[in-house]
């Protein structure tokens, strides 16, 4: 059904590889039959999570982010960046990491891509259930985050002012919000 849409990868030429990303620059084949290229970065799967107080304030996290040259009010969140660990298993780790917090249960609510015009990252949104301040975890060491708790009016008010950015954030705060 969808076929006529699809792009065929004829080679591949690897740019860079670091420790987060490759970037390949891919020759395609079109569905017209022209060629062209696509520019397209890789980067393993990640999670975010969704989690919210007893008193119904929802745990984000504030940190700076050097590629936008500014600090971002974000849902925890993170990559799969240990061998064999499942999303389900990223999004405990990532939350008892960045913030004071652990959850009892997660729900896979969505998976989403983050940037799908260039990059193939794949990130899974958990909402965390059972939330409990007794993490013993702590930031990774290059990692330096403050917890913030906002309750669904102060959300909506961060979101107006443009205090919230982020993508991933926005997202999972639809699903809070509106109830979803």
């Amino acid at each position: 059904m969808t076929q006529h849409l699809i792009e065929k990868k004829l080679s591949s030429d690897i740019q860079f590889t670091g420790n987060i990303i490759e970037v390949s620059l891919d020759h395609i084949q079109l569905p017209n039959g022209k060629t062209a290229t696509r520019e397209v970065v890789r980067h393993c799967p990640a999670v975010c999570v969704l989690a919210v107080t007893d008193d119904e304030k929802v745990i984000l996290v504030r940190q700076f982010r050097y590629p936008c040259n500014e600090v971002l009010l974000e849902v925890p969140a993170g990559k799969m960046d240990l061998d064999g660990e499942s999303a389900l298993d990223c999004a405990f780790r990532e939350l008892a990491e960045e913030t004071p917090y652990t959850a009892t249960s997660m729900t896979l609510r969505h998976t989403f891509y983050t940037a799908p015009g260039f990059c193939d990252e794949l990130m899974y949104l958990y909402e965390a259930k059972g939330v409990k301040k007794n993490s013993a975890l702590t930031p990774d060491e290059d990692e330096f985050v403050e917890t913030v708790l906002l309750s669904k009016e102060e959300t909506l008010q961060a979101m107006r002012s443009g205090q919230i950015k982020d993508a991933k954030t926005l997202i999972a705060l639809q699903f809070w919000l509106l109830g979803i």
